[in-house]
């Protein structure tokens, strides 16, 4: 009968986290717009950002295969479509400036391709960068294996990197995502490529690689490797490093990279100068998009990653479609947009890119461009997190508290609001808003700054106290003694 019993249990207790586990998933399902708290569980929240505009065929008159990258300037806007073998270039107000195919020289002749004698064309290029510094753009036209430089301006050919000759390792030159830093170093994601991001000088010759992702070391591989010999290692297919799928690079110089490799220990990355992942992930759990919530969860996989000047990170998840914002020390701010069949539902997402306050993602099989604008919530929110990046603490509690007011469940506002109160010494305060946060590791930096003050103010009353139960004390001490002579 016990044992009976205690499988009964086994049995109810699985059914209820089975349950509790589908009813979570269910919400992450219905609920396009949510975050998470401190517990893992759903909190419905109002969407940051709204779809306002839909960038298609109909609005350029042009045909569209579907579009790979985005990346804009200022003003403009930069659409590869690899199918169509063709960049298109938009104004601030989304109107076509101009398609390119054909490479042009300064004079405006076609250009002829020195390798085949034919006319310069792009290939099946599948990323784009605008590098304001030089005001130059360069394409990754991948089918040609090259990169092609050309004018900000006049969009005539300035210059083609071809492979390098000095370049070392195994990896095929087929760059595919590729960015800039303010040095003019060249860094491309080269399809593929298990050596990591290939970095280039000005020039065009290869200088490293750079940022290895390491795999996940499997046990049991692990486990018969130590056990084998060397000939029967040699047999066993090799381990790689997974290879990065996307790049961006923010205002310090860091690259942000992303991978969909399900064999990665991590997904996204912040590498510093020596490639080492240094992305902060100090929010309630680490950047890795939807939380595990059932047995049939599918882990978020990144198409692309884009940060803006105060660094916060949009993350494209092309499983889900959804859009997953954070901030600089890796909280997350907002998720929002979702895959379906309604208006502005994604099917295969490729791309993202800032825009100002703005963010344009693009899908490959929908053949279009979605621009996105902050709701009053975004403004809010994303205004308190961009003012406590650039130190202006006053505002950033305002904006806080407004966000607050629109949506009571958002957690990271009460934490700003406690940051605000502990750098004005108000730990109490302070105390107050960590706790709504649920944030342990500021409310204890509070109770410490107020268990201080507290010693402080009554340094006096803790003396008297000790001097009192220490003559206490001795007095009893004596009168015993007194007592037992």
């Amino acid at each position: 009968m016990r044992a009976k019993y205690k499988i009964s249990v086994l049995i109810l207790s699985l059914a209820i986290i089975f349950t509790n586990s589908v009813t979570v998933q269910a919400q992450n399902t219905q609920n396009d717009n949510y975050t998470y708290d401190f517990w893992g569980v759903v909190n419905k929240s109002i969407p940051a950002f709204e779809l306002v505009r839909t960038i298609d065929e109909k609005s350029l008159d042009v045909t569209i295969q579907g579009f790979d990258d985005v990346c804009t300037s200022k003003d403009r806007i930069f659409l590869i479509d690899t199918q169509e073998s063709r960049l298109d270039v938009l104004d601030a107000d989304y109107n076509l400036i101009t398609s390119i195919k054909l490479i042009r020289n300064e004079d405006k002749k076609i250009v002829t391709d020195q390798t085949t004698g034919n006319q310069l064309v792009l290939t099946n290029p599948e990323g784009v960068w605008y590098h304001e510094p030089t005001n130059e753009i360069y394409i990754a036209d991948t089918g040609a294996s090259r990169i092609i430089i050309l004018d900000g301006d006049g969009y005539y050919l300035k210059r083609i990197i071809q492979k390098p000759d000095n370049m070392v390792g195994v990896t095929q030159f087929n760059p595919s995502k590729i960015v800039v830093d303010q040095a003019n170093k060249i860094y491309c994601v080269v399809q593929s490529g298990f050596e990591g991001i290939v970095e280039l000088n000005e020039s065009g010759s290869f200088t490293r690689y750079f940022g290895v992702n390491k795999p996940m070391v499997d046990f049991w591989d692990y486990f018969w490797k130590s056990l084998s010999s060397d000939v029967q290692k040699s047999k066993m297919a090799k381990t790689y490093a997974p290879s990065f799928n996307n790049i961006d690079i923010d205002t310090e110089g860091f690259i942000y990279a992303t991978t969909t490799d399900s064999a990665a220990q991590e997904m996204v990355f912040r590498l510093n100068p020596k490639g080492e992942n240094v992305l902060r992930q100090e929010g309630y759990f680490p950047v890795w998009g939807d939380m595990y919530s059932s047995m049939f969860y599918v882990q978020s996989k990144f198409a692309d990653v884009a940060i803006n000047d105060y660094r916060v990170y949009a993350l494209m998840d092309q499983v889900k479609g959804r859009i997953f914002l954070y901030d600089f020390d890796g909280n997350l701010l907002n998720i929002f947009a979702s895959s379906g069949d309604l208006k502005g539902d994604f099917k295969a997402p490729s791309s993202i890119a800032w825009f100002g306050d703005k963010l344009i993602a693009t899908d490959k099989t929908l053949k279009c461009a979605y621009v996105y604008e902050m709701t009053d919530f975004g403004k809010a929110a994303l205004g308190a997190t961009k003012c406590y990046y650039n130190g202006e603490w006053d505002e950033s509690a305002k904006f806080a508290k407004e966000a607050i007011r629109l949506n009571a469940n958002y957690d990271l506002a009460y934490i700003n609001i406690g940051k605000y109160y502990l750098m004005k010494d108000d730990y109490k305060n302070a105390m107050y808003y960590f706790k709504l946060g649920n944030d342990k590791k500021f409310y204890s930096m509070a109770y410490n700054g107020y268990r201080n003050i507290w010693v402080r103010d009554h340094f006096g009353w803790i003396i008297a106290a000790f001097l009192l139960m220490s003559f206490l004390l001795i007095y009893s001490e004596i009168r015993y003694h007194k007592r037992k002579a």
